[in-house]
């Protein structure tokens, strides 16, 4: 039998992340097998779930993904678990519009799961009931069985807030996580820092087991898990016998990939292959070339000095190898990054210069339809997706007219347009879920085949 709670906050930074992956690594710990889940779009807090469990995350958006298709993820990955912990974000009712569209909450219900809700007690007593209350009755339909109190000072102070939420919500207190001598999930532009890019994951990970299993009621956690119904075995997709070598970006710099994108590569055919842009010198044989997002600001300098493998990006796109290039991806394809003063260079396969700003240049969900020429999708499509950038363009000769993608919501790379081309290479700030738009891993792989068929009938 399969148990599963959504953890939710009443805002973001309510502590939600440091009690859903402390409380996965502590079950896990126990010996149970944990089926992680975030709601997104989120790459970041989805690393560190899948660090605790020890098995892939799966990202769950009421935005990006049809009904069904959320309820089938959720059941196909939990089958073999013994619990599903799904991460909120934001608050338990925030949207994208007043009703709460796409919010947690929304998605607790499409899921039939309870809630656990996190809730930070920094300079607060009685009127954490109070908040707490109001989460009950706005919406009377969400189940919430259990609050685990966070930034907790004293006996006293615990004492107070637990007596008062219990009192007038009827409500169990299941946990109380103390104020912290040292911030676990350091902030930074983009949320938490990655835990690829974390020194010492691995000892932060025990601690957060420990604190779990500390503060939490574990017991009385799994006690309030709701059952969930599944069938006793699922059917995957088989994955295409006619293997092509994708490469893939993966280091500090190129982090943002989906379990589902990388999936549905898989099953199309994908053999994947990670590749260290920071390290390797070159480019291995490949039949295509996937670079997700990430930070390559933060290692700007150890891409930049990588030369021999910046020019072998540039020269396999020269010569027709299939890319397709996310925000990060993007990035890392322009002419070079300004930091601090400092001007790096980079694979050079777009004549684009950027740079950094301090405040967002776009967040949040965005929609584009494909109306110009590129080597991935066709025309006429429209794709949601989202974007969270803080990059800027400094220079780009080229016209927004000519760019692959008219965005309907969301800011894109210039005048309202996104999708740079060139060749067999799209670049583009906006990122996609695999199970929203299948078409992206089927026109990325039909490309990657007609690719490797024209250079084998050239050699003939």
């Amino acid at each position: 039998m399969t148990k599963g709670i959504v953890v939710a906050g009443l805002a973001g930074g309510s502590g939600k992340s440091v009690v859903a992956v402390g409380l996965i690594a502590a079950l896990a710990r126990q010996g149970k097998k944990v089926a992680p889940f975030k709601k997104g779009p989120d790459y970041i807090d989805a690393g560190w779930m899948k660090l605790a469990a020890g098995q892939n995350c799966y990202n769950l958006d009421p935005y990006l993904m049809d009904e069904e298709i959320i309820r089938s993820s959720f059941v196909t990955q939990s089958v073999n678990a013994d619990i599903a912990i799904l991460e909120g974000n934001r608050g338990l009712y925030d949207g994208v519009n007043p009703e709460g569209g796409y919010s947690t909450a929304e998605l607790s219900l499409l899921l039939n799961l309870p809630v656990l809700l996190v809730v930070n007690c920094t300079k607060t007593t009685r009127t954490v009931a109070a908040m707490v209350l109001g989460c009950m009755k706005l919406d009377e339909r969400i189940d919430i069985r259990g609050v685990v109190l966070n930034q907790i000072g004293t006996k006293r102070h615990q004492s107070i807030v637990t007596q008062a939420i219990e009192k007038y919500t009827g409500i169990p207190v299941l946990g109380a996580v103390p104020r912290m001598k040292r911030d676990i999930f350091p902030m930074r532009h983009l949320g938490v820092t990655p835990h690829q890019e974390y020194e010492g994951s691995e000892q932060a990970m025990d601690f957060l087991a420990e604190t779990a299993a500390e503060h939490l009621d574990l017991d009385r956690i799994l006690e309030v898990m709701a059952e969930i119904p599944l069938p006793a075995e699922i059917k995957k997709p088989g994955k295409a016998k006619d293997k092509m070598r994708i490469g893939l970006l993966v280091d500090a710099a190129f982090q943002f990939y989906y379990s589902e994108n990388l999936e549905a590569l898989e099953e199309a055919g994908a053999e994947l292959i990670a590749i260290n842009a920071l390290e390797e010198e070159c480019l291995p044989p490949l039949d295509g070339l996937y670079i997700g997002g990430g930070f390559p600001e933060t290692s700007a300098r150890l891409l930049a000095a990588n030369t021999s493998f910046r020019n072998s990006v540039k020269d396999a796109a020269e010569e027709g190898l299939p890319i397709y290039a996310e925000c990060g991806g993007l990035i890392y394809l322009g002419e070079s990054i300004a930091l601090d003063g400092e001007v790096y260079p980079l694979a050079g396969v777009f004549p684009v210069r950027f740079a950094m700003s301090k405040k967002p240049q776009a967040h949040g969900y965005s929609v584009f339809v494909t109306d110009g020429d590129n080597p991935f999708y066709m025309e006429g499509q429209e794709v949601k997706g989202h974007e969270f950038r803080y990059s800027t363009i400094v220079d780009w000769p080229g016209n927004a007219a000519d760019l692959a993608f008219s965005m309907k919501r969301g800011t894109g790379f210039s005048e309202g347009r996104d999708g740079l081309t060139t060749k067999n290479v799209l670049a583009l700030y906006t990122h996609v879920h695999a199970l929203g738009t299948p078409a992206w891993a089927q026109g990325f792989m039909q490309r990657c085949r007609e690719e490797r068929e024209r250079q084998a009938s050239l050699r003939k």
